[in-house]
């Protein structure tokens, strides 16, 4: 059955039938069970509903994915890289090809739901898992989960959306409320999970950890039901993030479906996690609490003990069971979360067993994983056309980085993939020069350590992690000298210096790369003939050094295919598609969220006061020149654009037509940026919002006519009073061009 027939299916009197059928025919416990997640007798699944063996209701399973699977048995999976790298390449078919591969191989694992894709608005740069997420911007954030979701379950898994809603942040989120008004929650926040669900009916939607607004997001009824259900017209099911819900009938009342993951990390967790078991193990003794063994261990390990969940969770167990037997919540609620959950099991054919096989770990996968990560690296700056690098030119070449001979697969925390095969620069670059140019290889600096230089977050925790964190890793060196990354760089034709962050899950970073690698580039650049740099980086970082060296390529997270992606573009295979999708700011200061109260707030409340000036529109709006802006991204080939022409719709609507030459000499991409401002607004409004896009492919002397449509909603702003969409009548411009600052041509159109 394909996925078309499927989401038919799903609306018919059949489906609902079956479904009503078997709601009708439950227990009020039965009903409790398939409300809430419990441990997975296969080890694999991240959250698992059991099955009912009465009524032939199968087990539901659901897998981390945002970067490729992750099996709790640690079976291996193919290693993508980050979701603002597939963002960058400003594509949502390839997005869509993403999502397909990665449902095949979740139904490899008789996975049912891929926890994919996550698209929370980069609000802050610091953010821990901003390599898990798309942009700054809510339009090309929008159409890159569309395209994700159309992908994951046109390949017969349902996708779950998440973390809705303003979960920008990593510090405190489990405490942290989000004040956010409702113009910025409409305009950018909210924007992709309204697409998802409008446009590619998305399955589950997983409600996020902190508050919004002064209320859980778990029991928000307001954004759970009278946004995403009943204005949106979501029917499938909101799913908590893993020990989000904190009140059990609070949140049943709000809207919440399922409760995840209904057990403790003990519980799931593999037997080698001696930090859990040693709380488990200390929790049996009367004369000490659950929470004080947390608070005594993780002390000891250096964790908060807000960052454990060791309890086992009831609040759609028991405390829902009892909240609807004593009357506080009315069965008919209950009914309805197992009538969306079964529901989105007969769409996908799951109560009748119909996945179709999948396959994992393959290599076609694997080299879907190297062009995503080709067509995201992004070409930031190219002095005097240092790069493409030719083995012609060169007779020797110096590679430095801490990790420089390490592949680069993700950030930490849920989103961590195990691939079988995995490949780091030195190996990429040694494998592409296949001996007509000496490589030499010097680490320059110490190791970077994880999240905040504390080897141990909640997903983090054997034995020798703990170990290592509480009496140190002798195997680490402590301090590694820069000269024999100099001398190599002095000797070497051209130096390349491989630097990158540490982002993770828990933790949000700091914007100025870890362990002095800013110093290691500007020593290396001191002496070498011509510098190359590679960054690695979960989004924005500072670069001081940014006018010192020749070219600069930002790789993202690349996953496994790390090694050949940077030497395919580093010498010319392969062409820098990526375009940022995000702002590079000069420094903290130059970004909007730029105060403690922001970010990351006082006494656990961030303010949200920069309202819509999120990323570019704030740079735009105060007249701060990024270091680099959004949209840009240099090519080995050069475009050229001619005859853009404007025309206005019926309504508030218009077209772009443009056309576009590669006159370079090379095949290339090119994406072509139309930017919509109103020129008098009623209320303070961002000088120019990104309003269509497109990728395109050209072969050297192609030429293509682009044609981009502005919809009604891209000229509309949310008026809090009238709590409505609005247009203004009256003058508005459309720029076309290849980033937010690079435009090429202006046309001015009329709205009556």
């Amino acid at each position: 059955m394909t996925s078309e027939q499927m989401t038919t299916d799903s609306g018919t009197d059949v489906a609902s039938d079956r479904v009503d059928g078997l709601v009708n025919r439950l227990t009020l416990e039965e009903k409790i069970d398939l409300v809430h997640g419990d441990v997975d007798p296969d080890g694999i699944a991240t959250g698992y509903v059991p099955p009912n063996e009465r009524l032939d209701i199968p087990s539901l399973s659901l897998i981390d994915g945002p970067l490729g699977v992750r099996a709790g048995d640690g079976t291996p999976a193919t290693g993508f890289p980050a979701s603002i790298a597939l963002a960058s390449a400003w594509d949502p078919a390839l997005a869509r090809e993403m999502g397909e591969t990665m449902a095949a191989e979740a139904r490899a694992l008789d996975q049912d739901v891929l926890l994919a894709p996550g698209f929370n608005i980069v609000r802050v740069p610091q953010c821990g898992r901003l390599f898990e997420y798309y942009s700054e911007d809510p339009h090309l954030n929008s159409r890159i989960a569309v395209g994700s979701v159309e992908g994951i379950q046109a390949g017969d898994v349902a996708a779950c959306a998440k973390h809705y809603v303003a979960n920008n942040q990593e510090t405190a989120r489990m405490e942290m409320n989000a004040n956010v008004g409702d113009r910025a929650l409409r305009e950018l926040y909210l924007r992709a999970f309204e697409a998802v669900v409008e446009e590619a009916d998305v399955a589950s939607i997983m409600a996020a950890y902190n508050h919004v607004n002064g209320t859980h997001a778990t029991e928000n009824r307001r954004l759970l039901t009278d946004i995403l259900k009943d204005e949106f017209g979501f029917d499938g099911f909101v799913v908590s993030d893993w020990w989000a819900t904190t009140d059990g009938p609070a949140a049943a009342r709000a809207g919440l479906d399922l409760d995840m993951p209904g057990a403790t990390l003990p519980e799931m967790a593999p037997e080698t996690n001696v930090l859990y078991r040693t709380i488990d193990t200390l929790s049996t003794f009367e004369w000490l609490s659950p929470d004080d063994a947390t608070e005594l261990v993780t002390s000891i390990v250096g964790l908060e003990s807000s960052e454990c969940r060791v309890h086992r969770s009831e609040k759609f167990d028991d405390d829902l069971l009892q909240a609807v037997e004593d009357g506080r919540v009315d069965e008919s609620v209950l009914d309805e979360k197992v009538r969306r959950i079964l529901g989105q099991m007969d769409r996908f054919g799951l109560l009748e067993g119909e996945q179709p096989d999948g396959e994992i770990d393959v290599p076609a996968h694997h080299e879907r994983s190297r062009h995503i990560a080709q067509r995201g690296t992004v070409l930031l700056q190219n002095e005097d056309d240092v790069l493409p690098l030719s083995t012609e030119d060169l007779d020797s070449m110096a590679l430095v980085g801490p990790h420089a001979d390490e592949p680069k697969v993700g950030g930490g925390g849920s989103s961590e993939v195990d691939p079988s095969s995995k490949i780091g620069p030195l190996d990429g670059i040694k494998y592409r020069v296949d001996g007509d140019v000496d490589v030499s290889f010097e680490r320059g600096g110490p190791p970077v350590q994880g999240g905040d230089d504390r080897d141990v977050t909640v997903w983090n925790l054997s034995a020798e992690t703990v170990a290592d964190s509480v009496f140190g890793d002798d195997d680490d060196p402590a301090d590694v000298s820069v000269a024999p990354a100099v001398e190599a760089a002095e000797d070497a034709d051209v130096a390349v210096v491989v630097v990158q962050d540490a982002a993770t899950e828990d933790f949000d970073r700091p914007l100025s790369l870890p362990n002095n690698q800013d110093e290691l580039v500007s020593a290396v650049a001191e002496v070498a003939e011509e510098t190359v740099v590679v960054l690695r980086t979960a989004g924005p970082v500072e670069m001081p050094w940014a006018d010192e060296v020749e070219a600069i390529v930002e790789a993202w997270y690349p996953g496994q295919e790390d090694g050949r992606v940077v030497a395919s573009i580093l010498f010319g295979d392969a062409e820098p598609s990526g375009r940022l999708p995000v702002t590079f700011g000069e420094r903290p200061g130059d970004y909007s969220v730029n105060t403690r109260r922001q970010h990351p707030g006082i006494d656990f409340e961030a303010e949200y006061s920069e309202g819509v000036f999120v990323g570019y529109r704030h740079f735009d709006n105060a007249d701060i020149e990024p270091l680099f802006p959004f949209g840009h991204g240099l090519s080995y080939t050069d475009f050229e654009y001619t005859d853009v022409s404007v025309e206005s719709g019926d309504g508030p609507t218009a077209t772009v037509e443009v056309t576009v030459e590669n006159v370079g000499g090379r095949d290339g991409y090119e994406v072509v940026q139309a930017y919509l401002g109103q020129d008098d607004p009623s209320v303070e409004r961002p000088p120019k919002e990104l309003a269509a896009f497109e990728s395109v492919e050209l072969a050297a002397g192609e030429e293509t006519t682009i044609t981009l449509s502005i919809e009604e909603r891209d000229f509309a702003y949310y008026d809090e009073d009238g709590a409505a969409w609005t247009v203004d009548d009256g003058e508005y411009t459309v720029s076309v061009g290849r980033s937010s600052r690079n435009i090429v041509a202006i046309e001015t159109i009329t709205v009556e």
